[in-house]
């Protein structure tokens, strides 16, 4: 009689940063014999994985609360299956680290933001011992892309340029937790982007804490615009994508990488925080709205098409009323497509987090609502100008909540705006990794409606290898891609076929 298999469960909170590790994990876990537990049939789960790991973020005010009440919810699944293994990582667990065990002791494992490719010794470690294991490194050690991944998605990936942040905003903790900047060689990320073209995938999104100062490591500030130019000379890869640059390293360079780089696609999500020069000062952001405005009209120039999106943070410490009215100067002259819009909340560990002039609740509250309503008329509006024009949708898995009652499909045009569309009557219809021309019909406040194929205008369908590796990872379990092996490390010198390219980029 064949043994069950053993089966995991990853849960990840916060970033894209994070759902990419997350990927790490799951094929870490796949690599050491373990099978995803939503990929079972119903009947042969149980009652919950035999490894549960809680990829935490510590940016929010109620990430703790968040991961304790999640603990606090499988205490009577491990009292009733000790055998049952609880791993917390990420920047929770690098942040609170003794603290975890001794308020939820019934967690086996412990690991940090550098040190993921530990969590299966630590498992063994803690499973033979009968004793949590705690390993948080400070700095980090091998770079998380040598490593297995389990990919969400058989068509898109996530590459990582950089990790850690050498910025001091005072609101952060992320630089505190994930470390100093490391930059990995143009060569290997080349060859990484092959790799992924090679499975099948037509998207990348190239991830860093702070993209644009992608170089720093080794000596070249003009590094990220040369990434994205060979990023472009990377043959089937149809979409690049990347987050998030911040607007102090912003340059000109980069605008003229996007524009004139083919694959590169007109969407930029730059993070602006507040429109008030004195506020912005506060949170140390070494940028001032100026020059933040003067960036958007530089790349509108260029990318006239381009849709910018944005963070906010509302109620930073001694923010006025004259501060909050700057922000909606600011906001209403961008023109955002979108905005993520926080209110500002506590930190421990961060500057901001002591800082006098705490701003009322019910006074953020406030201004919260006045933002997101001021925004929320401008996406609208963006999105209206869209109406009458054909947009090319890369088809998606997920992206429509409604799709079976509106009988649409989803997925993202170029410059990253949601699309829902119609299929004709008799038309071809698409698989996820296609990609689709449609006619927007109406522009909602947060999507597009493509519905001009049921009136005689344009719809096509183009197959693309991405279709072709959806389809392939039908046949896999929880129809996810295979795991992939991880890149070379740190150290390794860059694939032969791209040494050009890394030379040139330092």
């Amino acid at each position: 009689m064949t043994a069950a298999p053993k089966t995991y469960d990853v849960r990840t909170h916060g970033c894209q940063m994070n759902v990419h590790d997350s990927e790490r994990l799951a094929g870490l876990l796949e690599t050491a014999g373990y099978v995803d537990h939503a990929s079972l049939p119903e009947a042969e789960r149980g009652e919950t994985a035999d490894v549960v790991v809680f990829n935490t973020c510590a940016v929010r005010e109620n990430a703790d609360n968040k991961l304790y009440g999640n603990l606090g919810q499988l205490r009577p699944s491990k009292q009733r299956n000790p055998g049952v293994q609880i791993a917390v990582g990420g920047c929770m667990a690098q942040k609170d680290r003794d603290t975890i065990v001794a308020k939820a002791p019934w967690v086996d494992v412990v690991f940090g933001t550098h040190n993921i490719g530990s969590l299966p010794a630590l498992l063994d470690r803690a499973r033979h011992n009968q004793e949590a294991q705690v390993e948080i490194l400070e700095s980090l050690e091998t770079f998380p892309s040598t490593l297995p991944t389990r990919r969400d998605s058989a068509y898109a990936g996530w590459t990582s340029i950089s990790v850690g942040c050498n910025n001091t905003c005072t609101f952060c903790i992320v630089p505190a937790l994930r470390g100093k900047e490391k930059d990995r060689r143009p060569g290997l990320i080349l060859a990484e982007l092959e790799a992924l073209v090679a499975q099948g995938v037509i998207e990348v999104t190239l991830l860093g804490q702070n993209v644009n100062s992608y170089g720093v490591e080794f000596g070249d500030r003009l590094a990220f615009g040369k990434l994205l130019r060979a990023a472009g000379e990377v043959e089937g890869l149809e979409r690049v994508r990347f987050t998030s640059p911040h607007p102090a390293a912003f340059t000109d360079d980069v605008i003229e990488a996007m524009a004139q780089t083919g694959n590169v696609m007109p969407s930029l999500h730059m993070p602006l925080q507040s429109g008030s020069d004195r506020v912005l000062k506060a949170m140390r952001r070494s940028y001032r709205s100026t020059r933040f405005l003067g960036i958007l009209e530089r790349v509108r120039q260029q990318i006239p098409d381009a849709a910018i999106t944005t963070d906010l943070i509302v109620g930073f410490p001694g923010e006025t009323d004259e501060d909050f009215e700057e922000t909606l100067r600011v906001v209403a002259e961008s023109r955002f497509a979108s905005a993520f819009t926080f209110q500002y909340s506590i930190r421990p560990g961060t500057p901001a987090a002591t800082m006098p002039d705490q701003v009322p609740k019910e006074v953020v509250q406030e201004r919260f609502e006045r933002l997101v309503a001021l925004q929320d008329q401008i996406s609208w509006e963006e999105n209206r100008g869209v109406e009458g024009r054909t947009v090319e949708v890369l088809v998606a898995t997920g992206e429509g909540r409604k799709d079976g009652q509106t009988h649409r499909l989803s997925g993202r045009a170029r410059d990253n705006r949601l699309v829902h569309f119609a299929v004709p009557e008799g038309g071809e219809h698409p698989r996820p990794g296609d990609l689709v021309q449609v006619d927007v019909t109406y522009g909602a406040p947060h999507h597009l409606i493509a519905d001009g194929a049921l009136s005689g205008g344009v719809y096509s369908v183009r197959r693309t290898a991405g279709g072709d590796a959806w389809e392939r990872a039908q046949g896999e379990p929880g129809g996810k891609p295979a795991v992939s092996l991880g890149m070379p490390g740190i150290g390794a010198p860059p694939a032969p076929a791209i040494a050009a390219s890394a030379c040139q980029t330092g």
